[in-house]
């Protein structure tokens, strides 16, 4: 096996322009059909647990700020801390899954740990309690998320690839837009006032959190199948050197597969230059990607009602974000990965400008489907390009690192976000990481390659 690489063509672009029309429709119909059974699966077990967390997501920032009293800085504390945390277990869970080769009991372990702990929010009492079970929270999902990409990332075509992860995307979102309508529900029917809920308002919905995530456990568990994936051969080694090392390779060829063949480690060496770099822009970006409750609380602030209003603002974000993750996946595939990821950044920037200087719920309400479609170009894009960028067997490492480069900003986004908010208004904050991303953006543009590499039989 080679690595080749190939660029955007003349019949990609083509192709990509017949996107909107009927042909084109029924064309990305029958690529989702032909989509491994494996992908399939974990997109139902996202969507059913992302519908758990996505109940209780929306309310949470109202929840600390008015009924436990906590301050934005708190809130990025919660938040930055539970993320960050959940960076660093992706690593090291990415890497064992290369290391053993068995990527399905992370997942299980990851999603389990969730969803016992979730709903334990309803008993806080204050946002130390709070962190508590973010952090725990966080913890399975650090630990779960790496081996579960690696698994799509295995068993998806390279033609495919951004479209799988699209499709996992979109399912993910679409449980998302189920959770705030679930939520939604339960405060009509539970809450004496659904624009005002109480704290045992919030302790009922948030238990009512944990069905869901329990019927992920059991997809997961029954329908999801271990992916295996083989460490590089000799013979791959040998079709890897060029005509006049191939001589020398069969003299040491004993020597040469052992190399090949060695476990992984964790460590940048042997990785793609270009992998390293979009790590690094990665970990740049971040800076300016603050935890959404910031965004929340501003639509709140320009006229979002603080409980329905929320929980439907936050339904509309997440439809964005379905439809747009199935075509972002798709026109990766046909434009490359480099132009769908800037121009998802490049949005993301003119979106948190919008929120520095929104004052009516109609704008926020625009703002905020907008913002759906950035996560619809750039999600599945990264994590597709993450795979073209490496090896089969460095897969789970990479979406760990790829994850850590996320995640060692989050805190400091998230702090810095709410300190700038404490100290000189939203206005600023947004403004700041406005300029963060849009560099980021334009810095991917100048240093990351254009072509996209791809797998390929020598």
């Amino acid at each position: 096996m080679t690595t080749g690489e190939t660029d955007t063509d003349a019949d990609s672009l083509s192709d990509a322009g017949a996107g909107l029309t009927d042909e084109g429709a029924r064309r990305l119909w029958h690529r989702l059909g032909r989509l491994p059974r494996n992908v399939f699966a974990i997109s139902l077990v996202s969507l059913l647990n992302d519908a758990s967390s996505e109940i209780i997501y929306p309310l949470l920032p109202a929840f600390l700020a008015i009924t436990l009293g906590a301050s934005p800085k708190a809130i990025g504390i919660i938040e930055g801390t539970a993320e960050s945390v959940s960076s660093l277990l992706k690593l090291f869970s990415g890497y064992f899954s290369d290391r053993t080769g068995r990527r399905k009991g992370l997942v299980v372990f990851g999603y389990g740990l969730a969803s016992i702990v979730r709903p334990l929010l309803g008993l806080a009492t204050n946002w130390y309690q709070v962190l508590a079970v973010r952090f725990t929270d966080r913890v399975g999902k650090g630990v779960r998320t790496s081996p579960r990409d690696a698994m799509i990332a295995d068993a998806a075509p390279a033609a495919e690839r951004g479209l799988a992860f699209g499709f996992h995307r979109a399912m993910d979102h679409a449980g998302a837009v189920l959770g705030p309508l679930i939520g939604l529900a339960a405060l009509k029917l539970l809450a004496s006032d659904a624009n005002t809920p109480t704290k045992s308002d919030y302790t009922t919905i948030f238990l009512l959190a944990s069905v869901p995530a329990l019927v992920a456990m059991l997809v997961v568990i029954f329908a999801v199948r271990e992916t295996h994936h083989r460490g590089v051969t000799k013979a791959d080694a040998v079709e890897k050197l060029d005509a006049r090392a191939k001589s020398d390779a069969v003299e040491v060829g004993g020597r040469a597969a052992s190399a090949v063949v060695e476990k992984p480690r964790l460590t940048l060496r042997g990785f793609d230059g270009n992998f390293k770099w979009f790590l690094v822009l990665v970990a740049l970006f971040t800076l300016s990607n603050s935890t959404d409750a910031f965004l929340i609380r501003r639509a709140q602030q320009a006229g979002v009602s603080i409980g329905q209003g929320t929980l439907l603002l936050w339904a509309a974000l997440h439809i964005s974000k379905v439809v747009s993750s199935v075509v972002g996946g798709d026109l990766s595939d046909r434009l490359g990965r480099k132009t769908l990821i800037v121009s998802g950044w490049m949005l993301y920037a003119a979106v948190y400008l919008g929120f520095a200087f929104v004052s009516t719920s109609a704008g926020a309400w625009s703002l905020f489907l907008v913002y759906g479609v950035y996560f619809g170009l750039c999600e599945g894009t990264e994590k597709a390009l993450v795979a073209d960028l490496v090896r089969p067997q460095q897969r789970g490492t990479a979406y760990g690192l790829y994850n850590l480069a996320f995640g060692i900003t989050v805190l400091p986004a998230s702090l810095l976000m709410g300190a700038l908010w404490d100290w000189r208004g939203p206005s600023t904050a947004f403004v700041v990481s406005a300029v963060v991303g849009s560099t980021a953006a334009v810095l991917l543009a100048l240093t990351v390659r254009t072509g996209t590499k791809t797998e390929a039989r020598g």
